[in-house]
């Protein structure tokens, strides 16, 4: 099994997602400015064990790759109260 990349419904700003790979996590802070993104900062989860090395950089990969697509179902959820549908990606990016 890969990466579980969510966010949970209670979530908070900034726009963030967590990647969770048995029973480790890293969470992924995507921060936006005048609707671009301009940063993405990589933290650790309090608590949690972090990510193993090699699940860490494919973390980041698809992050800075799906970064919009994020930004985009996040604001989707948490402000315009839509659903939203999972993706999977079954590609090694």
């Amino acid at each position: 099994m890969g990466i579980i990349v969510l966010f949970y419904s209670n979530e908070h700003t900034p726009i963030h997602v967590h990647g969770n790979y048995q029973g480790s996590e890293c969470r992924a802070e995507i921060i936006v400015v005048d609707g671009r993104i301009v940063k993405i900062i990589f933290k650790r989860v309090k608590g949690r064990k972090q990510l193993p090395a090699s699940k860490l950089s494919a973390f980041k990969k698809l992050v800075n790759k799906y970064s919009e697509d994020i930004v985009k179902k996040w604001v989707d959820y948490f402000v315009y109260n839509k659903p939203i549908k999972p993706k999977r990606i079954t590609k090694v990016i």
